[in-house]
């Protein structure tokens, strides 16, 4: 008999057993979670209308910067952490692989020959050596067939796992994301800043000249001179400093996509991305678009079937062998037919005393999926506390904002109001510096609010999934350097 003959009969029963298996353990449902059909702070917030842009995944052209798109761009490309991720995704693709594959049997071939000597005669003295060989070459192969449903658990929790990985690669890539953009408008309002301080030292500048010449005619005394001396060098102190805090800015982006600060430099503008409208979503929709609440789920239902696979542990195993091949002591008629050898068999293995260890690993695998379903709980608990927070944020900057631009306005006119009387004489030049001070003071903390919107609005997006969609899950990562096929 053949080989290939030898494993039909393997392969018929296999078959039949398998159809009649059935699946050990609970069935996958989605747990309970607290139910919150509207945001608190959601109150009178308008939504925006380009909601598309969401839908897409590329939420930071929301911001409409050309060069912010292609430093995402290239972080999606280059950045290591992101690289991290998707290799750790890649691992947990191949797990499944490799658990699908234990559902089929395994063969393997052999080929090998011996060379061997026994002792023949009575006594050692008079023993003489016979020297023989041996050739073989065969097939074989072995099924562990699946009546409980230990492998399928396995394979079901392998795909739980690798899509819980494909979640976290989500979130990695979403929080790099966030970073870089709120790291680029936090640059981009200190270039305002920079912008605004240069002006206000060449006019602090003007006005030393003015005080120096009205000092040398007589008509102020020489304090008002110290006095705007004192202003002129404090600010442009301040100036200088702001220029470290941008070099680091810049320093930080180039770390996130992938490059030497050496190698990056970013052109000062004279603008700052508006601050856009969010679409917001419901809360409903929050847990299908955020990727840590999705990861947190998938791990939640590996955690099921590791129950199935503890509980399989308390039946036998079956597994079917064959095997088969040529065996004979000279090479030169090793392949013919009164050679041939085969084996046919099935073993059933079953632990007997373990003295409660499988016990123990099915309470432990119930308490594992207790863990990952409280956390899954937690972080939707903490998903709708995140986007309730940056909303109230959001609004009370906008607040604020209104409040502190009449603030710069009132603060403008008043300085227009002593440079003035400065003029005439009517003032000194301690209540110009005063009120000058004031105005400058104003404008900065104006853009600091801008600054601060536009950051708060990056968490919000982020908060509410970014351009996560929940389909990504049984899709490939977009990353240059991906390779092979999802599973």
């Amino acid at each position: 008999m053949s080989p290939s003959c030898t494993l039909r009969p393997l392969v018929v029963i296999g078959m039949a057993l398998t159809l009649a298996a059935c699946t050990l353990g609970p069935d996958y449902q989605r747990p309970q979670l607290p139910d919150a059909g509207a945001f608190k702070q959601a109150e009178g917030w308008k939504s925006a209308a380009p909601a598309d842009a969401l839908q897409r995944g590329d939420w930071w052209q929301l911001y409409g910067d050309a060069e912010l798109d292609a430093l995402v761009s290239r972080l999606n490309v280059s950045n290591q952490n992101l690289a991290v991720a998707e290799a750790q995704y890649r691992q947990a693709r191949a797990l499944v692989r490799s658990a699908r594959s234990q559902l089929f049997p395994t063969l393997s071939g052999n080929a090998g020959v011996t060379r061997s000597r026994q002792a023949t005669g009575g006594s050692s003295s008079s023993s003489s050596v016979g020297v023989s060989e041996s050739y073989e070459a065969g097939l074989s192969a072995s099924w562990e067939l699946d009546l409980w449903g230990r492998l399928r658990r396995g394979l079901e929790a392998n795909r739980a796992s690798m899509q819980a990985s494909a979640a976290d690669l989500a979130a990695v890539r979403l929080s790099l994301q966030a970073e870089l953009v709120q790291t680029y408008l936090q640059l981009r309002v200190m270039d305002e800043q920079q912008r605004l301080l240069d002006q206000t030292v060449a006019a602090y500048a003007r006005s030393l000249r003015l005080t120096e010449n009205q000092y040398r005619a007589g008509i102020v005394p020489k304090s008002d001179v110290a006095q705007a001396q004192t202003q002129l060098k404090s600010t442009q102190a301040q100036a200088i400093d702001l220029k470290w805090q941008r070099a680091q800015l810049e320093h930080a982006i180039a770390v996130l996509i992938g490059v030497p600060p050496v190698e990056l430099n970013i052109a000062v503008r004279e603008d700052i991305p508006a601050l856009p409208e969010v679409p917001l979503a419901m809360p409903s929709q929050l847990l299908e678009r955020r990727p840590d609440v999705a990861a947190a789920e998938r791990e939640v239902m590996a955690a099921n079937a590791e129950i199935g696979i503890a509980e399989a542990a308390w039946y036998p195993d079956l597994t079917l062998s064959a095997s088969g091949g040529y065996r004979n002591s000279s090479f030169n008629q090793l392949f013919e037919v009164p050679n041939r050898f085969w084996s046919l068999g099935p073993q059933l293995a079953l632990t007997l005393l373990d003295f409660g260890g499988r016990r123990a690993e099915l309470e432990r695998a119930e308490a594992a999926y207790d863990q990952t379903v409280a956390t899954y709980r937690q972080t939707v608990l903490d998903s709708f506390r995140e986007v309730e927070d940056y909303l109230v944020q959001l609004r009370v900057l906008g607040e604020e904002a209104v409040v502190q631009r009449e603030a710069l306005d009132a603060a403008q006119e008043s300085l227009r109001l002593i440079e003035n009387q400065y003029r005439a004489g009517t003032v000194d030049y301690l209540s110009v510096v005063t009120v000058q001070t004031t105005a400058l003071n104003n404008q900065r903390t104006n853009l600091t609010l801008l600054g601060d919107r536009l950051v708060t609005s990056v968490q919000l997006i982020a908060a509410l999934g970014g351009g996560w969609q929940i389909e990504q899950l049984q899709q490939e990562p977009v990353l240059s350097s991906e390779r092979g096929q999802d599973d």
